[in-house]
């Protein structure tokens, strides 16, 4: 058994009501989320989302896709406060990203690991504080929800059926309980809701 600090797995996504994370063009077609994802609602829990965050979870395709806008909005004075805070965050913080083909780290404060998501996890469990967040990214998001790992899932709720594309809760996970422990509903319809696992 591996020693433990505590530390929280808490993982933050978008979602249409149908529960996917893009539409059925594929994982470009985000169009069902994103209109959604700068109103006060969608900005205050983005805020709540990183603030106990110490560590942040990533894949490849989502690396390289912050890694080319992130940073500017860090640096930019006209951003909203809370873009640029979690802007801000995402460049300081540790970054650990899970890949199988990536050779060296692409932004500073970053390792590249090759190993299976749960192995990745209990490592980071057993050293360091604050929240281990799975950032967007499905893919470790899926690992993390199979292997039983997650402790906090941060989802906001988007009032569109994609009809289509890919789903976050695939059949055959194990079973769970949530605690829902936060929610606010935007003036477009979305919610942003927060749900801790009961164990």
């Amino acid at each position: 058994m591996t020693n433990s600090t505590g530390r929280k797995v808490t993982a933050n996504l978008g979602l249409t009501l149908d529960g996917r994370y893009n539409g059925p063009g594929g994982p470009g077609d985000a169009g069902a989320i994103v209109r959604y994802a700068t109103t006060e609602v969608a900005r205050n829990h983005l805020t709540r989302v990183w603030e106990g965050a110490t560590t942040a979870l990533l894949g490849r395709v989502n690396a390289e896709g912050f890694l080319g806008f992130w940073p500017a909005v860090a640096e930019d004075e006209n951003a909203d406060p809370r873009d640029r805070g979690y802007a801000k965050w995402l460049v300081d913080t540790e970054k650990v990203v899970l890949s199988t083909t990536l050779t060296e780290a692409p932004w500073e404060r970053t390792r590249v690991v090759n190993a299976p998501t749960a192995d990745v996890v209990a490592e980071l469990k057993a050293t360091g504080e604050g929240d281990i967040l799975a950032n967007s990214c499905p893919s470790v998001i899926k690992a993390l929800l199979a292997a039983d790992l997650l402790d906090r899932l941060y989802l906001l709720v988007c009032p569109e059926i994609a009809g289509g594309g890919q789903r976050l809760f695939d059949d055959g996970l194990p079973s769970s309980k949530w605690s829902l422990t936060h929610h606010e509903t935007g003036e477009l319809g979305e919610a942003a809701l927060v749900y801790d696992r009961l164990r």
